[in-house]
């Protein structure tokens, strides 16, 4: 159904030209999307979210109508449905259990071919030390498809939060990272080198990407780059580009431009270098294509977001195995996803 509430990106959304589909064939797997309802959000940062709700007919018809054959999606956590009652720390398990619901509508085939959610992340708090482990119990009592949690890096790594880090490696948990301060990456390759055992999920090319950054911060963000690539436990999610961090917004952000959206190959020059940095830091094998919808969505469209990677793939002359480590490979490896294809 359609909700008020989301006309205005979709309005300005349409004003965008409707590119034709690049490699429409290429399988995709999709390793990082929300899902929520956030009409009544009070609170940074979902009460500044354009796309008030998206659940999976609203994600489903993005895919469809992209033309792109995104054959499976990784949820990533967002405070999503977490339970109104119970225990505090168990609070978050109401993602996953609501996640898993959508993974069902999914894979009934009745919203299209593509299945949704093979792959779950939420979250758990690892201040609680060892104490954390039957909330991570609780997640993947919640759904088969539970494969890790998204928690913030602490100013100082302590024996308490490492503790309940370490509880992830019991259970072949992975630990998926975000934060818009890239200086946070070599503290994170400290706790890579501490634990080898798990893997470590870089979201969003490592921090905030600002294309009118001066050459010291760009310097900077590389130093911080190479310190995480340089642990071979970690990988990196390669998008999250288009999103406002907090009030910020970059120069393709829809409040900055009332005419409509950027095309993927405008957008592709501005954005090129960041990925080329990134995916040669790491390696195609370590490194996975992401939409980061809906946040993306107030730059870019889903069909648009795809063609921008397939061009960046091409320019950067990746081979067709490497293309498909960035685009399916290496998030079915990550996230173990089951091996199904759309129409399945």
């Amino acid at each position: 159904m359609a909700y008020p509430e989301n006309a205005p990106l979709e309005q300005w959304l349409a004003r965008g030209t409707e590119e034709d589909v690049l490699e429409p064939e290429l399988p995709i797997i999709d390793p990082h999307h929300h899902l929520w309802d956030c009409r009544d959000a009070d609170r940074e940062p979902h009460v500044r979210w354009e796309q008030k709700v998206y659940l999976c007919e609203e994600m489903s018809e993005d895919i469809r109508t992209s033309g792109h054959n995104v054959v499976q999606t990784v949820f990533a956590q967002c405070g999503a449905f977490y339970r109104a009652d119970g225990p505090e720390e168990m609070r978050s398990v109401g993602e996953t259990e609501f996640v898993h619901g959508v993974a069902a509508m999914s894979r009934s085939g009745k919203y299209g071919d593509m299945r949704l959610c093979t792959g779950i992340f939420s979250s758990a708090d690892l201040n609680l030390g060892k104490s954390v482990e039957p909330v991570l119990e609780a997640h993947m009592a919640a759904s088969p498809n539970f494969r890790g949690i998204r928690f913030p890096l602490p100013a100082e790594l302590d024996t308490r939060f490492e503790e309940g880090y370490a509880i992830l490696g019991k259970y072949d948990l992975s630990y998926d990272n975000y934060s818009p301060d890239y200086e946070r990456l070599p503290r994170l390759a400290r706790l890579a080198r501490a634990h080898p055992d798990i893997t470590i999920i870089v979201n969003h090319l490592g921090g905030k990407i600002d294309p009118d950054a001066g050459a010291d911060a760009v310097a900077r963000w590389k130093e911080c780059i190479d310190a995480i690539a340089a642990c071979p436990n970690a990988v990196m999610k390669c998008g999250g580009a288009q999103q406002r961090v907090g009030p910020w917004e970059p120069p393709f952000h829809m409040h900055q431009r009332p005419e409509g959206p950027m095309g993927s190959e405008e957008l592709g020059e501005l954005l090129l270098p960041y990925y080329q940095y990134v995916i040669e830091a790491f390696g195609v094998e370590r490194c996975m294509f992401e939409s980061n919808f809906p946040v993306d969505k107030e730059s870019i469209s889903y069909r648009t977001l795809w063609n921008l990677l397939k061009r960046i793939a091409s320019r950067l002359g990746l081979s067709v195995s490497e293309k498909t480590s960035m685009f399916s490979g290496t998030a079915a490896r990550v996230y173990r996803l089951p091996a199904v294809r759309s129409g399945q």
